[in-house]
């Protein structure tokens, strides 16, 4: 089996699992990024020493934080095909993420706010800005909110995150008065999401 057969393989037992497609696009790049250093290679043909050897040069140009997204891409993909039977060795398998830092996030001032917010033009913009300052949300969720899902009484909405659990999200009023808007100027027939 080659790589590029071993990803199609991967991304169906993963689409099975409901991994995101977001998910599933950031760890193709990974695969082909390993195909491009290595070449459509027989898996069986992968060592740990080359596995190494290509993360080794990988660390030196990408940060930390890519470099740890790398490593766990390679190891869930051999990972995966190793527990499914397709290779009889996992070579990955002892290679060590590297450990990052946990930082505390930096905080936007209100006059940082009040710039982003004017340069937002349009009723989706500025929903979509107001949406996820309010509530905290990834993009994924909002534009997938549904609009039945709304509670305007109590400022709240149920998102649907990562995993497909749903959460339960709070939102100012400004918030409430961006998403009316935007709501109300939606003409086409798809209404019942944002």
């Amino acid at each position: 089996m080659l790589l590029s057969q071993a990803w199609e393989t991967y991304e169906s037992d993963k689409r099975i699992e409901a991994f995101s497609p977001q998910t599933l696009k950031a760890y193709q790049l990974q695969v082909t990024l390993l195909i491009r250093h290595l070449g459509d290679i027989e898996i069986n043909s992968l060592t740990t020493e080359n596995l190494k050897e290509y993360l080794s040069e990988s660390s030196k140009t990408l940060k930390l934080s890519s470099l740890a997204h790398r490593v766990h891409s390679i190891k869930s993909l051999l990972r995966c095909l190793y527990e499914e039977g397709h290779i009889s060795i996992n070579h990955a398998a002892k290679i060590k993420e590297p450990k990052a830092g946990k930082r505390i996030p930096k905080s936007l001032t209100e006059r940082k706010i009040e710039h982003l917010c004017e340069v937002c033009y349009t009723s989706l913009e500025k929903n979509l800005f107001e949406f996820r300052f309010s509530t905290g949300c990834r993009i994924g969720e909002i534009i997938t909110l549904d609009k039945n899902n709304i509670n305007w009484s109590n400022h709240s909405a149920i998102v649907r995150g990562k995993g497909d659990k749903e959460r339960e999200v709070y939102f100012n009023i400004r918030c409430d008065i961006w998403l009316k808007r935007y709501i109300e100027s939606r003409h086409d027939m798809m209404k019942r999401s944002l």
